[in-house]
């Protein structure tokens, strides 16, 4: 099963880690799709990104560094139940 949470908690430490990078890519991109369709539409959303970009990198690093993330621990199979000898 797909344990979403962990992809949550990897996104947002990728997230931090890399922050002015993705605010780089966002600034990129609505520099295009603003030449397209206009920066009036489209300044205001990558001001919100890059405000939402801040913020899970300031919850992330307000502590120090990000901490890595761990797999989940996954306990090994049970052993076959051990029949006497008759």
């Amino acid at each position: 099963m797909v344990d979403f949470s962990g992809l949550a908690d990897k996104a947002k430490n990728l997230v931090a880690e890399h922050s002015e990078q993705v605010k780089g890519g966002v600034d990129k991109v609505g520099e295009f799709v603003g030449n397209k369709i206009g920066h009036d539409k489209v300044d205001p959303i990558e001001d919100k990104i890059g405000g939402f970009v801040d913020k899970i990198a300031g919850e992330r690093n307000a502590d120090g560094p990000v901490p890595p993330v761990t797999p989940p621990v996954v306990p090994p199979p049970a052993a076959p139940p051990v029949t006497p000898p008759v």
